[in-house]
């Protein structure tokens, strides 16, 4: 099946949708879990754990997740993409997710693992901060 043939489908199979939705929670759940635990791990809880160890990963699983949830976001995006690319709260999201990656570029190409100091403390704060305001953008969309 093809990609325009599938995508018509998404949006009227009972089931198919939904079971979208639940894919990407996962994804956005193994995200967000494995970063608030490293940020937690930054900030200076659980001592114990090397934070290169822990990094790699969580930040593994983060990606991971953030592959899940890319890729069913897209195929929730394109069965129904006139709506959505109207709907403001969507554009907010999208806005924010580029500005959460960009600052986790720059945590990384700053070495932040290596360093630790304020500025990563400072970073790893936004991140959180963003991704809450992401996935309550993420919830929001359907009542926008």
């Amino acid at each position: 099946m093809s990609i325009p043939t599938l995508l018509p489908a998404l949006a009227s199979h009972p089931w198919a949708y939904p079971a979208l939705e639940v894919v990407h929670l996962l994804g956005v759940g193994l995200l967000f879990g494995n970063l608030t635990l490293f940020e937690l791990r930054v900030w200076g809880l659980g001592v114990a754990l090397p934070v290169a160890a822990l990094g790699r990963l969580t930040i593994g699983l983060a990606l991971g997740g953030f592959a899940l949830a890319a890729v069913s976001g897209l195929l929730m995006f394109a069965s129904q993409s006139a709506e959505l690319a109207a709907n403001t709260v969507f554009l907010l999201k999208m806005v924010l997710l580029f500005v959460a990656g960009t600052n986790a570029a720059l945590f990384h190409v700053r070495h932040g693992l290596d360093r630790l100091d304020g500025i990563a403390k400072l970073q790893t704060a936004l991140s959180l901060g963003l991704w809450i305001v992401v996935v309550g953008c993420g919830r929001w969309i359907a009542y926008a």
